[in-house]
């Protein structure tokens, strides 16, 4: 039985491979190696792969149905975890279209080929931003998530809506995750943690929203995974499952820890929260402690200083 990861290269999908690998689970990776951010940086995540494990890496896209139609076939497929995916709620505004074609078209894709081949198990990747400024403190996943304040949240909202008809008309086993704010080792560049991390060396600008009166629920990448693997293990009909670690964080305070941790001031200058933004993202992560046993084991202090010590070791910063 294969599983297939979209956007396994990612941070994410990396991560969920390799410990599908370290199962001895056949594992079928499916990314385009955006350029989004460096590719390089997923390049090297999958000889990360390979190192551990006999991995079948297919350079692709899922808008590409035909493709994904021979995947299937070939490979047997017979679980899904889709994270593929164009992210990052800023950068989603202006480039409507391309999000829509890529999280919410590109989804319909899989779904419907999940639906033909009948597999046992998908798990959906969505996100913490589809609750936009909710006034209910901490999320739950019964909010309406009906005002979504950029395109990356509206596609990813849509993708949900779509997943749940494909579990209604056809019986699909679909769970969704919605991430909050995943992190560690490996992570993306142009997220707050690493980008932090560099300034502190480069002396860059950094903007923070509100003087960094806004707050974050950050997750490391270890708990994060262990969610997903435990959603893949449960085939639990339609669920929509927050993942995160439940403890928001404010810019100012996640500052002052990577600031210890680098023995450097960063470089910081207040703007303005722009509306593509909520003020706080914090989970209430009830649901997934009953229905997944999800336990979160690593705390902000522990997570931003692994991630640290790999940083550091990596760049060699001066």
């Amino acid at each position: 039985m294969t599983t297939l990861i979209t956007g396994g290269a990612g941070f994410i999908g990396s991560y969920v491979a390799k410990a599908l690998l370290a199962q001895g689970r056949s594992v079928l990776i499916l990314d385009n190696f955006d350029p989004y951010y460096d590719p390089q940086l997923k390049r090297q995540r999958v000889d990360w792969l390979r190192a551990g494990g006999a991995v079948t890496v297919v350079e692709g896209d899922v808008r590409d149905v035909p493709l994904l139609e021979s995947l299937f076939k070939a490979h047997g497929v017979r679980e899904v975890v889709h994270l593929a995916a164009m992210p990052n709620v800023r950068y989603s505004v202006g480039r409507e279209r391309l999000y829509v074609d890529v999280n919410t078209t590109g989804t319909l894709n899989v779904l419907e080929l999940a639906k033909a081949h009948e597999v046992r198990q998908f798990v959906l990747a969505s996100t913490s931003s589809v609750y936009g400024q909710t006034e209910r403190m901490p999320f739950q996943e019964d909010d309406a998530a009906d005002r979504p304040l950029a395109a990356y949240p509206a596609s990813k909202r849509a993708a949900e809506l779509l997943a749940h008809m494909y579990y209604n008309l056809y019986g699909l086993n679909i769970t969704i995750l919605r991430f909050f704010n995943v992190y560690g080792p490996m992570g993306r560049p142009d997220m707050m943690p690493l980008r932090l991390m560099k300034a502190a060396f480069s002396g860059e600008q950094m903007t923070f929203f509100n003087g960094g009166d806004i707050k974050r629920d950050w997750t490391y990448i270890d708990d994060t995974v262990n969610g997903v693997l435990a959603a893949l293990e449960r085939p639990l009909g339609y669920e929509v499952i927050n993942l995160g670690i439940g403890s928001p964080i404010s810019l100012s305070d996640f500052v002052s820890i990577i600031e210890a941790y680098t023995g450097r001031k960063i470089n910081a200058v207040a703007v303005p929260t722009p509306p593509s933004d909520p003020l706080i993202t914090y989970c209430d992560n009830t649901k997934a402690r009953e229905l997944l046993n999800f336990a979160p084991q690593v705390d902000l202090r522990q997570g931003l200083w692994r991630t640290w010590e790999w940083y550091r070791d990596t760049y060699r910063p001066r």
